[in-house]
């Protein structure tokens, strides 16, 4: 179990913390990989991205192609979700946050220079994400200069909101956090 209902709301948001900055650091660990939803043209959109970076403030880092649809969505709606699960655990995390796209700043040059070797070549194709192609090997084609980032976008997410549920048989526990500028106040709700 992640929690247990003799924690307090404080001390679940520090497991919380903690597994989410574990998350980012381990490449092991089921938070690793999470479920990242936009707003798409017609209904939401879903898919599975790396957890790259949890800062102390809580916002949230990952990477992607700057010419991909999920690009296009943020700009269109900032408003997005991050799922989290862990299964050893059988928790459930659920974040709502504003995502920020940094695209050839400070912050995203940073990020580039951890990007090492081979892994450049996620941010480097010559055809954009999402075209059609005729055959799969028509996308394995990469800039020679694998040190260019110009389509390496870095997505910061701010979270307003967090959601734990801890599955407990019939005794499921389920909390909520909201951010009231740079404090967190956190209720239980009913599962």
């Amino acid at each position: 179990m992640l929690f247990k209902i003799q924690n307090s709301p404080s001390e679940v948001f520090s497991i919380v913390k903690h597994e989410l900055h574990r998350g980012a650091l381990d490449k092991k660990h089921p938070f690793r990989y999470l479920v990242f939803g936009t707003q798409g043209d017609a209904a939401p959109d879903l898919r599975h991205v790396v957890l790259r970076k949890v800062d102390e403030d809580l916002n949230i880092f990952m990477y992607t192609d700057s010419r991909t649809q999920k690009v296009k969505s943020i700009q269109a709606d900032p408003n997005v979700s991050l799922l989290f699960y862990h299964p050893q655990k059988r928790a459930q995390i659920r974040i709502s946050g504003q995502a920020y796209l940094h695209h050839q700043d400070v912050l995203a040059a940073a990020h580039w220079n951890r990007v090492q070797g081979e892994a450049r070549k996620a941010y480097n194709s010559l055809i954009a994400p999402g075209l059609s192609i005729f055959q799969p090997e028509d996308a394995f084609f990469w800039n020679e200069d694998l040190s260019s980032n110009q389509y390496f976008m870095l997505v910061r997410i701010i979270p307003y909101s967090i959601e734990a549920l801890q599955l407990n048989v019939l005794e499921h526990l389920r909390i909520r956090f909201d951010r009231e500028e740079e404090s967190w106040t956190g209720s239980w709700i009913a599962p």
